[in-house]
């Protein structure tokens, strides 16, 4: 053995002697909570605006350039949408499905161009089964 291996194997022999209590080895102790407690109130951060259940209906939303797009007499494809609001396809469908048809309850029709399919808002009542939808959700 080298001058270093016994320099080693001494200090893991003392490591080990001190784990052992009563002839077993011990866990290293938890790090305890300490017990004296805080007696001074919590400092209170300033509020912002309260949040409104309502979301914002800005122009500058996605959400309104969404049916900005889908009121226009042209309607919108999908890949327009995309493109508008950097969402993908899946984003997409499930916003129009979601948010403007269940959520909203307007009167979302497609039809099948030679462009693709192009969604558009129609004025007047909602589909009837967006209406049972939102009446149900009441």
């Amino acid at each position: 053995m080298t001058n270093a291996d016994n320099k080693f194997a001494a200090v893991r022999s003392q490591t080990l002697q001190g784990m052992r209590v009563a002839g077993r080895k011990t866990k290293p102790k938890a790090a305890t909570r300490s017990t004296a407690r805080k007696t001074s109130k919590p400092i209170r951060r300033a509020q912002s605006a309260p949040m409104s259940s309502k979301p914002a209906t800005g122009a500058h939303t996605k959400h309104a350039r969404i049916i900005a797009m889908l009121r226009t007499s042209a309607g919108a494809t999908i890949a327009a949408i995309m493109t508008a609001t950097d969402w993908q396809q899946h984003s997409v469908r499930g916003f129009l499905a979601g948010v403007v048809r269940k959520r909203l309850g307007l009167n979302l029709v497609s039809e099948q161009t030679d462009k693709g399919r192009v969604y558009r808002i129609r004025d007047g009542k909602s589909a009837p089964a967006a209406a049972d939808r939102a009446k149900q959700a009441a």
